[in-house]
């Protein structure tokens, strides 16, 4: 056959065996006919799609009658998504698996919002215009019956450079918008949450220590870091990539973390930035993605707009979508500005995507220490080393590249402030550098007139030095 070209759609079809189960665990062999779909998608990546055809016994008409749901809740499904459905099949009782489904269309009524529109992004994902004020935010018991707030003041010394295309998100190049008053989500489905351990841990990071002076619960970090001092914000830029994620549960991250608190059980973050996460996207795609906790990633908190918190404000920006475009080795450099800040007004923390686009605002209801002022702000990124193989992981951190290799081929952050406690961003003091596990992954920092302080990073995982 020949080699898929970006656009052209190819078909195999090939016979092997496949059980389905009724509710009393009988089982019946019979013939399924596959059919796989090949298409290059917009990165110029090959994805595979896969069509199940079921043909049994018809002796066994309960046998078949489970087989009929089961395909009339997934009609379609790729190969990943049908492992899923045979590990959820495995792993509890028959009663128990239409409780989950149950469970998991209930947690879904609760966060996919009734939309106004509806938008098809280029690369799968459904966009949902959904008024400003049903939002997720709303149903958290500190923000019910509130309405978001108007924009604040930019911090002294923000200098705008004029607004820039919004279209760095695929779901832009739709052409399609959310009406003014509503916010543009992402719809979440049954197969994203069944990627998860669980329906409770949806949306939220592993629990985990976050001390940044060694390698802990699997996560790895090369981050440049303030602490010291009393912080009221972080503005960079970071380029963006698409790092290889290797296995399905682990992930690459680049990104911001404003903090406040022991690293312990009070721990408070503020997160932006952009990642890969196969698990909670279900791609490979780099996303724009924000992230909260006021209780060290135990109980509070959520990915995006995965839980009630953050109060979006802006129609043109989805948080959790897929940005575009991104960098290139030894080629053109994309990069993203960022920029958090505590409105000395009201006290909440503001997000700008960017320049100039406000994206919406982490209430001060929903911290302890974060209601005053942060403590430590860290620049970098972050990967998951599960160790799947039984070594290192090679997920790419940024670019997959080490540091050294610099400009245009690994990934930085530059132009690299924090705002102090009159509200006016200034250049960062006594910048320090951390790699957990430099062999892997590492980091190294300067200074100079065009990029003020910056840092480059990243690294390729395992490799002859990390094993």
């Amino acid at each position: 056959m020949d080699t898929p070209s970006r656009g052209r759609i190819h078909w195999e079809k090939t016979e092997e065996t496949c059980f389905c189960f009724d509710f009393r665990r009988r089982q019946e062999e019979g013939k399924c006919t596959k059919q796989k779909q090949k298409q290059t998608d917009l990165f110029g990546r090959t994805q595979v799609h896969t069509r199940m055809h079921f043909t049994f016994n018809f002796h066994f008409l309960p046998i078949i009658s489970s087989c009929v749901i089961f395909l009339l809740f997934f009609p379609a499904i790729s190969d990943a998504q049908f492992e899923d459905f045979r590990r959820l099949n495995q792993s509890f009782r028959p009663g128990e698996e239409s409780k989950k489904i149950r469970l998991i269309r209930t947690h879904l009524m609760k966060i996919n919002k009734p939309a106004v529109k509806t938008i098809q992004s280029p690369d799968g994902d459904i966009l949902d215009c959904v008024m400003a004020h049903h939002q997720p935010a709303f149903d958290h018991p500190v923000l019910k019956g509130t309405k978001p707030l108007d924009p604040p003041e930019r911090p002294y010394g923000y200098h705008q450079a004029g607004m820039e295309s919004e279209n760095y998100q695929l779901w832009s190049l739709s052409g399609e918008s959310c009406p003014e008053g509503t916010i543009p989500i992402r719809r979440t489905t049954e197969q994203d949450i069944l990627r998860a351990n669980s329906i409770k841990r949806f949306g939220r990071k592993i629990v985990k220590p976050v001390r940044r002076d060694s390698s802990s619960g699997g996560h790895e970090h090369a981050v440049g870091y303030v602490s010291g001092d009393q912080y009221y914000g972080a503005k960079a830029s970071i380029n963006v990539w698409d790092p290889k994620v290797k296995d399905r549960f682990e992930f690459s991250l680049s990104q911001m973390w404003v903090i406040s608190g022991s690293f312990g059980d009070d721990l408070n973050t503020i997160e932006a930035g952009w990642q890969v996460s196969p698990e909670l996207y279900g791609d490979n795609y780099p996303r724009f993605f924000t992230y909260w906790t006021t209780d060290a990633y135990q109980a509070t908190g959520c990915y995006n707009l995965l839980c009630s918190g953050f109060v979006q404000t802006n129609n043109r920006i989805a948080i959790g979508a897929a940005i575009s475009p991104t960098s290139s080795y030894n080629g053109g450099q994309f990069d993203i500005s960022l920029l958090i800040w505590k409105d000395p007004k009201h006290g909440n923390w503001w997000l700008e995507f960017g320049s100039g686009v406000l994206v919406g605002y982490w209430p001060a209801s929903l911290f302890t220490h974060l209601r005053d002022h942060a403590s430590m702000v860290q620049f970098g990124g972050e990967v998951v080393n599960s160790q799947a193989s039984g070594s290192h992981t090679s997920t790419e951190m940024g670019s997959g590249h080490f540091s050294g290799e610099g400009f245009g081929k690994a990934s930085y952050f530059r132009n690299m402030q924090v705002v102090d406690w009159d509200n006016s961003l200034i250049p960062l003091s006594n910048l320090k550098v951390l790699a957990d596990n430099p062999n892997c992954y590492d980091i190294r920092g300067g200074i100079n007139n065009v990029w003020g302080n910056y840092i480059y990073y990243g690294g390729p995982g395992k490799n002859p030095r990390c094993t």
